[in-house]
């Protein structure tokens, strides 16, 4: 869920290579500078292409920072299965939090983008959207374990799981705490196990 900072890795041809550079320079260039700053021929320069060849493909800043983002969602990533929900979700959290620790500039920047552009907040939305739903499994292994009650809302869980996380380095911008991501989990947890994230248009 936390992948939006890493480097496309999609193999191919000559096509694959200059996305590749081009989306590298990309995520440089908005940590660097951020949003406002970003340039379709900072991006080309940096890129060691011609800016025709981006605008080409990618049109204007709109266009490359939705394939940023895209690119995040074409990674093979599999949510966490330590074998139980505690397990998983500190996992899940520690994922999080190390991707928002390596590159925070980026992660913000990425963010920013999308309340400035209606194309980088759809194109935010369906990486999010499809990170939860991968990471629903989670609360089914743990319902199918005796872990949860049925009829246990997985996404508002998911979503409390790993709300302390961003909260932390997104709002407060503080340093990372090694705590928060199992204590966050076994918040979460603890919670879910009582009812608290019961489906409303389920039985609990």
């Amino acid at each position: 869920m936390a992948d939006l900072p890493a480097t496309d890795r999609r193999p191919g041809g000559r096509t694959a290579r200059v996305r590749a550079r081009v989306l590298d320079a990309v995520r440089a260039e908005l940590a660097r500078g951020g949003h406002d700053a970003l340039t379709v021929e900072g991006v080309a320069t940096r890129a060691g292409v011609h800016r025709a060849t981006v605008y080409r493909r990618w049109r204007d800043v709109g266009g490359l920072i939705v394939d940023v983002i895209d690119a995040a969602g074409e990674i093979d990533w599999q949510p966490p299965d330590t074998g139980s929900l505690l397990g998983d979700l500190t996992e899940l959290n520690r994922q999080i939090q190390q991707s928002l620790v390596e590159r925070p500039s980026l992660a913000l920047a990425l963010m920013a983008a999308s309340f400035h552009s209606e194309q980088a907040a759809r194109a935010q939305t369906r990486l999010w959207a499809d990170r939860y739903a991968q990471s629903e499994v989670l609360v089914a292994r743990a319902t199918g374990r005796g872990e949860l009650p049925a009829g246990t809302d997985a996404r508002a869980l998911l979503i409390a799981a790993t709300a302390p996380v961003y909260h932390e380095l997104v709002l407060l911008r503080t340093g990372p705490d090694p705590a928060v991501p199992a204590r966050a989990a076994q918040a979460a947890v603890l919670a879910a196990a009582a009812g608290a994230f019961a489906h409303p248009e389920l039985p609990a």
